[in-house]
């Protein structure tokens, strides 16, 4: 069997972001890693780049309350129902205009690029997206906050990695168990922006 069909056949993740009414199975990655880590917590704001189909966004509303603000910016449209608080936007991220945004205690990005099929170029694309979110985060995110970037395997994570760690007080990655076996797609996580 072709892996893009294993794709869009429904998993225990996919049926329960349907049971549950949530924009796509992605966010129990997100959930994952913040009930690992305490991300998210309550009056943050939080910026999510690459936020379309919006399950980030709507969990990151959900943790912040209405007391927070969430973000988010993508290419596309986002169709889930997202409380007064939270705010899907399109844009390009490589386009955006960082001080106009202000700053945020968290910022997320699922970001990933159009693939080619080539796992070499879609690796680097990839790359390319996460150090366009690492750099956003170096100028928009407050002291003490937190970074999770998703990136596929084979884009020089390690070099990431080592700037992750210049950057902040714990930097690692991570496979949430709901990311799907077939993919190559793991997050770097940075906590606790150093200045």
């Amino acid at each position: 069997m072709a892996r893009g069909s294993d794709r869009k056949r429904p998993d225990f993740y996919s049926r329960k972001a349907k049971a549950s009414g949530r924009a796509a199975r992605s966010v129990y990655k997100l959930e994952e890693m913040d009930q690992r880590w305490r991300i998210l917590a309550k009056g943050q704001r939080v910026l999510d780049l690459g936020c379309s189909p919006g399950s980030w966004l709507q969990y990151a509303a959900e943790k912040i309350g209405p007391q927070g603000q969430a973000i988010g910016y993508d290419l596309k449209p986002v169709n889930a129902t997202l409380p007064a608080h939270a705010e899907a936007r399109i844009g390009d991220v490589y386009e955006l205009d960082i001080e106009a945004l202000g700053t945020f205690d968290v910022i997320l990005s699922d970001m990933a690029p159009n693939t080619t099929g080539d796992r070499k170029t879609d690796a680097w694309r990839s790359a390319g997206l996460a150090e366009n979110a690492m750099l956003i985060a170096q100028q928009s995110l407050k002291p003490g906050g937190h970074f999770i970037a998703k990136i596929l395997e084979g884009g020089d994570v390690p070099e990431l990695i080592k700037k992750l760690r210049q950057n902040y007080h714990k930097a690692t990655q991570t496979r949430p168990k709901a990311t799907r076996k077939e993919s190559t797609e793991i997050f770097l996580v940075g906590l606790g922006k150093r200045h």
